[in-house]
């Protein structure tokens, strides 16, 4: 990070460290000559993924055909989140482990979370989060050629995998409760055409 020459930072203090984020404060003379405390959450990098199915391939899997139309469909998890008391509908994320890109993050948590493994993915964005409060990058991906894999969720991970036809999967996740990150990554495939 860089701090502009009218900014001078006179003081970084961590406060506390969890095995998710750490948190504390810098301490700047502003550039008129006042001090404040900047506080800040540091977390690890995380990937959302906008991944694309053939409902032709849902048809196969061990859940079979429901009924539902063989078209293309967005692939949804819904899950609780203890920290807002509230379940979401959400696109399948999760944490970049050391040594991995993006890409390979959202193949891995596809995977993990869903079950299914893409054949073709693209980094459609990495951007910045919450820059007032958060050190925490992000980006979207387009995940398409599922095939059936092996999902293994995470001790924490209690959820449901569902799918939303993909002219509908925007308007669904609008629904209140919605959160940043599935607005996000389906407002960027929309504009790039994916949708």
């Amino acid at each position: 990070m860089t701090v502009p020459d009218d900014w001078d930072l006179l003081e970084e203090r961590t406060e506390y460290e969890t095995g998710w984020y750490d948190g504390g404060y810098d301490r700047f003379e502003q550039p008129d000559g006042s001090e404040k405390r900047y506080y800040w959450a540091d977390l690890p990098p995380a990937v959302v993924v906008v991944a694309r199915i053939d409902g032709g391939v849902l048809a196969d899997t061990d859940d079979g055909d429901d009924g539902r139309d063989t078209g293309d469909r967005i692939l949804f998890v819904e899950q609780y989140r203890p920290t807002i008391r509230e379940t979401h509908l959400e696109l399948p994320a999760g944490i970049v482990e050391d040594g991995e890109s993006y890409t390979q993050a959202a193949t891995r948590e596809l995977e993990e979370e869903t079950g299914f493994r893409p054949t073709s993915t693209a980094l459609l964005q990495e951007y910045a989060v919450a820059t007032g409060v958060l050190r925490h990058d992000r980006a979207i991906v387009y995940a398409e050629g599922l095939e059936p894999g092996e999902q293994e969720l995470d001790n924490n991970e209690f959820l449901e995998v569902t799918t939303v036809p993909v002219d509908e999967a925007l308007e669904r996740a609008r629904e209140q409760p919605t959160n940043d990150a599935t607005l996000e990554g389906l407002l960027l495939a929309k504009e790039d055409g994916l949708l």
